[in-house]
């Protein structure tokens, strides 16, 4: 029998990091990013690529967290290893083997790596993309509901990229400027999925054997 890694296309560069470190070198499928932005139509997406898999592959490392509820009930028949996290935020805030759902403040964004001025969700295309659909004055009303409980952006540095050089931090500045916030960094690494591909599944992972569909009591609980 098999194993594959089924992860988020964000994540590409954290899972290839993850198998190098650990002399791993499991297939990997990625699925769209843009997705979170729907859970219903991530787990539409999860669940379609689950039942196409081959039937040898047994075993699915999921390189992702609950993300919003897209694992809820996802029909499967391989056996499934799943970070215990919310999403991948709190996925690279962990840098010890305690179990967190969710190591996010209240307050704090935080950014990472490939969160670039090309990409869909970060904070300068949102606002331009609002200001397009609803015209500057209705699209700065609803920026300003969204970003205005958060007075930190925090650089999560999971030592996978240079977060310090200038371009980034620039990109960082202008995106904290926007929303009002401070500019912090704050530790992270890449220990959950380094652990995930190395089969170190401890109370950070859950593990559902075939047939027993994820839930949020499962993640919750």
């Amino acid at each position: 029998m098999s194993t594959v890694i089924l992860a988020c296309g964000s994540l590409e560069r954290y899972v290839d990091l993850a198998q190098r470190n650990r002399g791993t070198d499991y297939p990997v499928i990625y699925v769209d990013n843009k997705l979170h932005a729907e859970p219903e139509r991530m787990k539409e997406r999860l669940t379609e690529v689950l039942a196409e898999m081959d039937e040898e592959i047994d075993t699915v490392l999921v390189a992702m967290g609950y993300c919003g509820g897209s694992w809820e009930k996802v029909p499967h028949r391989q056996k499934l290893v799943i970070p215990c996290v919310d999403d991948c935020v709190t996925l690279f805030l962990h840098t010890d083997d305690r179990r967190c759902l969710n190591k996010k403040a209240s307050d704090h964004m935080y950014i990472f790596d490939k969160t670039t001025g090309d990409d869909n969700f970060s904070i300068p295309n949102i606002r331009r993309k609002l200001f397009e659909e609803q015209g500057e004055y209705n699209g700065d009303i609803v920026f300003k509901s969204w970003f205005g409980p958060y007075h930190y952006l925090d650089i999560i540095d999971t030592g996978c990229y240079d977060c310090y050089s200038e371009s980034f931090v620039e990109y960082a500045q202008e995106s904290a400027d926007l929303i009002f916030a401070e500019l912090n960094y704050v530790e992270g690494s890449n220990r959950v999925l380094e652990k995930l591909v190395g089969g170190d599944w401890d109370e950070q992972f859950l593990i559902f054997p075939p047939e027993k569909d994820p839930s949020l009591f499962d993640f919750a609980g």
